[in-house]
């Protein structure tokens, strides 16, 4: 069994050693624990820290992809290199790494595909009162939408068994801390949430520069990743909110016609024709994407099947080349 433990890096050349450090070499259940650092377009001396400081891998994409880009290089890298569980963390050494054996335990014990670290929120001096209820807020809806239990649905510090990496697909270039999990609870992955302890601040948050910033970006992941997964239930919402009220104006004129007093409620029709040709738009649209949804899901059964044969065998060829193909990334070893 062997173990990956991947950290996308943008710039991290001042907390990447402490964070390479405290990383375990030795996890009960795995003969081997390799350590995949990601580059992400850094201008620092980022990749060169971490082959320094003991990372076994070090994948260079070509510029700034972003980290939801950065996080999907470092899965297919990890499943080149034959990992059977890989491990995600940050490379600001936020997460204790001792948390690692805590992640990977559901998995050995068969009882979980992803595993997702709960911080204590509520316990964090240095998140702020509106931090705290953004975090604990944003975990609800998401587990709304997803299906799952999951207490702390920002946290990047997650582990993935080698079946569920090769399932994710991400699609918002900012962050996929959601989307992942929205992925993983519509496609009947077997999520567990497991707590962990934190380690203080080294930098300001470079995902959260405020809060509204946060929400909007956040919140238009989750609904466009919704919208994704769900799109009859998201089109047949919109369309009943707008042909029911549409067809209480027409009863409405209907029975002032009736009096004979049709001739004074003309907006009534008017608003009512208007509202069913945007409900009657809203119900081809929920048609539409849901032969989408369809298709998508054909799509992904192929690209887990072309991920099966093109990574699976890999124990079988220890020399391997890495190279995350679809973002032109190049791996090297450090």
């Amino acid at each position: 069994m062997r173990l990956a433990i991947q950290i996308p890096c943008l710039n991290e050349e001042g907390t990447l050693p402490e964070t390479l450090r405290d990383l375990p070499r030795r996890v009960a259940g795995f003969s081997e624990v390799i350590v995949v650092v990601i580059d992400d377009g850094s201008t620092d001396s980022t990749g060169a820290v971490a082959r320094e400081h003991g990372a076994d891998h070090v994948v260079t994409l070509n510029g700034h992809q972003g980290l939801s880009r950065a996080h999907m290089a470092g899965l297919d890298a990890c499943l080149a290199l034959g990992a059977d569980v890989i491990v995600n963390t940050d490379a600001d050494n936020q997460y204790d790494a001792r948390g690692v054996t805590v992640l990977v335990a559901p998995i050995l014990a068969g009882a979980a595909d992803v595993v997702v670290g709960a911080r204590p929120i509520s316990e964090i001096a240095h998140f702020s009162w509106t931090k705290k209820a953004l975090q604990q807020a944003g975990s609800r809806v998401v587990r709304s939408l997803s299906g799952t239990r999951v207490e702390d649905a920002t946290s990047g510090f997650r582990a993935y068994t080698r079946d569920a990496a090769m399932r994710l697909n991400i699609f918002n270039s900012y962050t996929g801390t959601l989307e992942t999990l929205i992925q993983a609870g519509r496609s009947n992955l077997r999520v567990v949430s497991v707590p962990i302890a934190i380690n203080g601040p080294t930098r300001p948050s470079r995902l959260m520069r405020s809060n509204l910033h946060y929400i909007a970006r956040n919140g238009l992941a989750m609904l466009a990743t919704y919208m994704i997964y769900r799109p009859v239930q998201v089109f047949g919402l919109l369309a009943t909110l707008m042909l029911v009220p549409g067809a209480a104006l027409a009863a409405r004129y209907l029975w002032f016609m009736s009096r004979g007093e049709g001739s004074g409620h003309i907006q009534s029709v008017i608003a009512s024709g208007v509202l069913a040709i945007c409900g009657v738009l809203m119900v081809g649209l929920a048609v539409l994407g849901h032969l989408l949804a369809i298709n998508r899901r054909l799509l992904e059964e192929l690209r887990y099947q072309q991920r099966l044969a093109v990574s699976g065998p890999v124990r079988d060829r220890p020399h391997v080349h890495v190279r995350a193909n679809a973002l032109k990334a190049q791996a090297t070893s450090g």
